[in-house]
């Protein structure tokens, strides 16, 4: 089983309506190329100013989510939207939202953010997005006629046991939309999304917003699709774009029968201490 899939890097801004045709633009050049499955990166219909995440939330579904799945629909592709601001109906704070978009059904899985990105950054202003997000609970992963299909967003890059989590319940390809800043991103970006790759032998697609941004911080773009060995199949610089990259599950299959690690594995040492 192969398919193509494709990554779409872009630098959302505070108009909705333009990001939206923007990603519908996208989508649209991506489907011309022969993609099955798009990918856009984290917070692609709106980014702005924290204080502001309550009034430009939307409930999922919801307006932006409905029209990401006619666009499916037209299209006859897999659409993963990112993730977008969900109201959560409570403290004025909203939940970090992916949903994977069937061309047939809609919406087939929704995964909120787990992971909250509150840090302090050398030659940054601290960052707390539990300030303005409310944390998700549950590993999800969504059976679909491609493969199994694990969902993710940005910081939860650093924590692998997730991914173990996603790769465990049948995950083969792992979506990572994101907003990396640009001193994590010149660091950590690379390495983590390829390590995520190689521990877990899954395709990582990863699109990455870029550029600078007025009422936000800065991303460091450098959108990437990775394979099952580590390898980068796919990668984008710092200007807006689209990678397309060949999803091969018998190179997978391959990839984990010489080398078994996830056969390996020592269930007993992933309990608490």
């Amino acid at each position: 089983m192969q398919f193509l899939a494709a990554a779409v890097q872009m630098l959302a801004t505070s108009d909705k309506e333009a990001n939206l045709r923007e990603a519908e633009d996208w989508v649209r050049r991506a489907h011309a190329e022969g993609a099955q499955l798009v990918v856009l990166p984290e917070v692609f219909n709106w980014r702005g100013r924290g204080r502001d995440t309550a009034a430009n939330a939307e409930p999922v579904p919801g307006p932006s989510t409905d029209r990401m799945s006619a666009l499916a629909a037209e299209l006859g592709l897999y659409l993963l939207p990112g993730s977008i601001l969900e109201s959560s109906g409570s403290d004025g704070r909203a939940y970090n939202t992916s949903v994977l978009i069937s061309p047939d059904t809609g919406i087939i899985a929704k995964y909120r953010k787990i992971h909250l990105f509150d840090v302090d950054i050398e030659g940054e202003d601290p960052i707390r997005e539990s300030e303005y997000r409310r944390p998700g609970e549950a590993v999800v992963v969504a059976d679909t006629p491609l493969c199994p299909m694990g969902l993710s967003v940005c910081y939860d890059l650093r924590f692998p046991e997730l991914y173990r989590r996603l790769t465990a319940a049948g995950a083969q390809v792992i979506f990572v939309p994101s907003v990396f800043t640009v001193p994590t991103g010149r660091a950590h970006w690379e390495t983590l999304v390829r390590a995520r790759a190689i521990e877990n032998q899954v395709y990582i697609v990863a699109p990455d917003q870029t550029g600078r941004h007025p009422a936000s911080m800065d991303a460091y773009g450098h959108s990437m699709i990775v394979d099952p060995w580590g390898k980068v199949i796919a990668q984008a610089g710092t200007e807006p774009g689209l990678l397309l990259a060949n999803i091969d599950l018998g190179y997978l299959e391959d990839v984990r029968r010489r080398l078994p690690a996830l056969e390996h594995r020592k269930t007993f040492l992933s309990g608490s201490c």
